[in-house]
C-alpha cells in the first residue's frame, strides 16, 4: 500500500517536472529553438491549425527559424500568426520559405523572463508540496483505518520526502540552467 502511494506520488511528480521543462523550452532566449512556435496557430482554409502541422520548422542558421510550408498558398497566412503571436518576432517569406530572425534581448528583457522563470519554477515546487501533502494525507488514512503501522507510516513519511527533495532539486537545476541560458549575451 505504502508502494502504492509513493508510486503514484513519484509519477506525479515526475509529469510536473515534465510540464515544467516544457514551458521553460518556450521561453524565449536569444538563440532560436523550433519548439519556440509550437503555440502557434495557422488559419488553414478557416481552422485554427498547429504550425508544425502545415509547415516544416527548422533551424536554419544559429539566429533564424526556417519556416517552409507544404503548400505555397500558406505563406502568408504563416507569416501573419507568427507576427500576431505574442513572441515579438518579425518574420519575412524569402523565395519558398518564411525566415524568423531571432533578435537579440535587451539587459532588462534578460532579467524580466529570468523573474517569469522564477515564477514557473516556483508554482512547479507548490505543485510537489501539495503532492507530498496528499500522500501524506493517504498515508494518515491507511493509520487510521488500522492498514499500516505508525512506524510504516513514519517511514513511509520519509522515503516520501525524499522524493520531495530529490524533485526539487531537480527544479532548482533545471531554473539555474534556464536562468544562465537567458543571462548569456
Amino acid at each position: 500500500m505504502i508502494a502504492d502511494i509513493k508510486k503514484a506520488a513519484e509519477q506525479k511528480m515526475q509529469k510536473s517536472l515534465e510540464a515544467l521543462k516544457t514551458d521553460l523550452s518556450k521561453v524565449r532566449s536569444g538563440r532560436p529553438h523550433t519548439g519556440l512556435l509550437d503555440h502557434v496557430n495557422v488559419d488553414y482554409y478557416g481552422a485554427p491549425t498547429p504550425l508544425n502541422q502545415v509547415a516544416n520548422v527548422t533551424l536554419a542558421d544559429a539566429r533564424t527559424i526556417g519556416v517552409i510550408p507544404w503548400e505555397k498558398s500558406m505563406m502568408s497566412s504563416i507569416e501573419k500568426a507568427i507576427r500576431d503571436s505574442d513572441l515579438g518576432l518579425n518574420p519575412m517569406t524569402v523565395g519558398e520559405m518564411v525566415r524568423v530572425p531571432m533578435p537579440p534581448l535587451t539587459e532588462d528583457r534578460r532579467r524580466e523572463l529570468t523573474k517569469i522563470v522564477k515564477q514557473e519554477a516556483e508554482a512547479v515546487r507548490v505543485a510537489m508540496r501539495n503532492i507530498r501533502r496528499d500522500a501524506n494525507a493517504h498515508l494518515k488514512v491507511l493509520i487510521k483505518d488500522k492498514e499500516i503501522s505508525v512506524d510504516d507510516e513514519r517511514r513511509g513519511q520519509e522515503e516520501i520526502q525524499k522524493l520531495t527533495d530529490q524533485y526539487i532539486a531537480e527544479i532548482d537545476k533545471l531554473l539555474q540552467a534556464k536562468e544562465t541560458e537567458l543571462m548569456a549575451v
